[in-house]
């Protein structure tokens, strides 16, 4: 089942692939970054339980805005990166849409490896993000990206996201992304998508790991 959209946006049209990785009989399910609960709301269909994260009280208010929904979703107004503010290894899946690319290099590595952590053992952790680009190679693949952006914005209609969603600059480049995600999730699947998106897809295993 998936929640009526209020909007699209680039970010919503990968909440399929998101969806899709949730494992069956995922019992706890967090989003971190959460916004305003869309995505939250949408994972109660796939789990028992669903927490929604985000360091922004005007998006966490929105959020609860929406605490009728259907399922098991609660939202807490902190970041996910603060000491004792989620418990590791507790959630059996973990999605970050457009979290970990906003922070410089070193901050972006601290929040994947976080996120790892905050993955329970035999669970999944979905990341959407972006990337600079810095090669002539990037920004050739970028452009093929234009058409799809313009037909996916004639398609969208409506607004574009929740009013007063905070947006910031994209630091990493993908020569940086990829570095960090292979060393940091050994194993993962890592696929670069139109509308200049990256998912990755990383299964903890069920012994050691981050």
């Amino acid at each position: 089942m998936r929640v009526t959209d209020p909007y699209r946006n680039h970010n919503v049209h990968h909440h399929p692939a998101v969806l899709a990785a949730v494992p069956d009989g995922c019992r706890t399910a967090l989003d971190s970054g959460c916004g305003d609960g869309l995505l939250a709301r949408e994972l109660a269909a796939r789990s028992a339980s669903v927490a929604g994260v985000d360091r922004s009280p005007e998006m966490i208010e929105l959020a609860r805005g929406h605490a009728d929904g259907p399922g098991d979703v609660t939202h807490l107004e902190a970041d996910h990166l603060a000491a004792g503010a989620l418990p590791e290894g507790a959630f059996d899946f973990v999605s970050a849409v457009a979290v970990v690319h906003h922070a410089p290099f070193a901050q972006s590595v601290a929040r994947l490896a976080r996120l790892a952590r905050l993955t329970a053992p035999g669970g999944c952790l979905v990341i959407v993000g972006m990337a600079a680009n810095r090669t002539p190679l990037d920004r050739l693949i970028s452009a093929c990206g234009v058409p799809a952006s313009r037909l996916h914005a004639r398609r969208r209609g409506g607004r574009r996201g929740p009013a007063g969603l905070p947006m910031e600059d994209v630091h990493m480049s993908r020569g940086q992304i990829r570095q960090a995600i292979h060393r940091l999730l050994p194993g993962c699947d890592y696929r670069r998508r139109l509308l200049w998106r990256y998912v990755v897809v990383w299964d903890r295993p069920r012994e050691g790991g981050p």
